[in-house]
């Protein structure tokens, strides 16, 4: 006879296992499927370890510049093999973390493969091939993606790597391409460049964070280029070869150009793929598109009884909207069980931070002023630097800018982009105003401590309305 639940969750990632502990909140008796480890990648092979490779690079980079401090640090290096086992530990940390939250929610836990065999029906394969039977009144589909690979250019693990080749690497790059230049591959040409590689980064359109605001891409690109790094934006690589010594790309260049080079390794970071076969979604006739599931405001597919979340539905894809996903999915599936005290709210996508974690960091929420005046706002835009600020001065760290843009006739925050230290920090407050749509005066009339990076954020505002103070 099948387990029955309330819910089950297949993917324990950061959408679905903060989705089983939301549901166990509210009462309902769940259980979570996971093939692999509980975490999924963002925790396991994502976001958090490769933080910690990040933070190692932060240091590294901070000691070999120890001298405008007024300290010493000689010669300063860095034991891969270290940085790598410290960033191992930090997700095995979480991972056990995670398996404590779920003993505590009392969530059962069954490890295996998943495959939804009838609407509330799913059949679990474990690593020994056994099968077990579950039954639910409601699924959630959290599968996740995996990183996408070009035809030409097929990870081998040794030379041609994804991100998880690049976070335990079996030797130090000299010379590394990375192909695309969103997120993961600037994070990661980031790191090897702090580490001591020469980086070269390939983007097919025009910049590098290419989702960003374009002035945040420019300073992003003049930061990175003063690091040593190579930026080909417009190009693309034709053809990629490796063998025992290295990796031969050919690499057209934005004058049409085509020229063979040589690199001890190549990272892929060209997007992802979703997570969605073999799991059932085909049998049941559950829509998608390009790959993805098609869900409706409140995470639900078209089969009755099936949710999805995460990055295996629409975009953006990041770990924090596929959490929020998770919530609203188990809210909106409580409340069709008759629970009167859930209200679930539909998910806008425009009050979604987006962080990257290089160096300088880049952060943003809403739309860039390119996007504000195609969707056809007037706008007012305020920036303002880092060097305009006695914290950021204190702190060393005086590159980059803040950049607010409003409507100019209703005063709403339209997006707000960053650029510089600890920006992934900062980016929540205008998140915050974001989501309870405050305007102008809003944050003018907010006090903001002193001395602290946080001030910028009240000068791009002031600037943006010819009230800045400090520039």
């Amino acid at each position: 006879m099948a387990d029955a639940y309330d819910l089950i969750v297949l993917g324990s990632g950061p959408g679905g296992y903060v989705a089983a502990i939301r549901a166990s909140q509210l009462g309902l008796k769940t259980a979570i499927v996971e093939r692999e480890s509980l975490g999924g990648i963002c925790l396991n092979w994502g976001c958090i370890p490769t933080k910690a490779l990040l933070r190692s690079a932060e240091v590294l980079h901070n000691m070999k510049h120890a001298d405008a401090y007024g300290l010493s640090a000689s010669e300063p290096k860095a034991d891969l093999a270290k940085v790598v086992a410290r960033s191992r530990g930090v997700a095995k940390q979480l991972n056990q973390g995670v398996t404590g939250l779920m003993k505590k929610n009392k969530i059962a836990v069954h490890m295996g493969v998943g495959e939804i065999t009838a609407p509330g029906k799913m059949k679990v394969t474990g690593a020994d091939g056994k099968a077990a039977e579950l039954s639910a009144r409601h699924i959630i589909v959290a599968t996740g993606a995996r990183a996408r690979e070009l035809p030409f250019a097929k990870a081998d693990g040794e030379r041609v790597w994804t991100y998880r080749h690049a976070m335990t690497p079996k030797e130090m790059p000299t010379e590394l391409l990375v192909i695309g230049s969103g997120a993961i591959g600037i994070e990661f040409a980031s790191f090897y460049n702090d580490l001591g590689a020469k980086v070269t980064v390939v983007e097919m359109l025009d910049r590098i964070v290419p989702v960003e605001d374009s002035e945040i891409s420019a300073q992003l690109a003049k930061s990175l280029t003063k690091q040593g790094m190579t930026l080909l934006t417009g190009a693309g690589v034709e053809s990629l070869s490796s063998d025992g010594k290295g990796v031969a790309a050919k690499i057209k260049t934005a004058d049409g150009k085509v020229a063979e080079q040589r690199f001890s390794h190549c990272i892929v970071a060209v997007g992802i793929v979703p997570n969605t076969e073999n799991i059932g979604l085909e049998k049941l006739g559950i829509k998608t598109t390009k790959g993805h599931i098609d869900t409706d405001a409140m995470c639900r597919t078209n089969v009755a009884g099936i949710s999805a979340i995460g990055d295996v539905t629409a975009p953006p894809w990041l770990a924090h909207k596929a959490s929020h996903e998770g919530i609203i999915a188990v809210e909106a599936i409580a409340q069709a069980l008759g629970n009167k005290d859930v209200h679930p709210h539909a998910m806008d996508v425009r009050n979604i931070p987006g962080c990257t974690y290089c160096h300088p960091q880049v952060a943003s929420v809403g739309l860039t002023e390119a996007k504000a005046k195609e969707a056809g706002h007037e706008v007012k835009v305020g920036k303002f630097p880092f060097i305009g600020n006695g914290k950021a001065i204190a702190l060393g760290e005086v590159e980059g800018f803040i950049k607010t843009v409003f409507d100019a006739k209703t005063g709403e925050l339209l997006g707000a982009h960053m650029i510089g230290a600890e920006v992934t920090e900062l980016i929540q407050g205008y998140t915050v105003g974001k989501q309870a749509e405050l305007v102008e005066t809003d944050f003018i009339n907010t006090v903001y401590p002193h001395p602290t990076l946080s001030e910028m954020m009240h000068e791009s505002v002031l600037a943006a309305y010819g009230r800045v103070l400090h520039i």
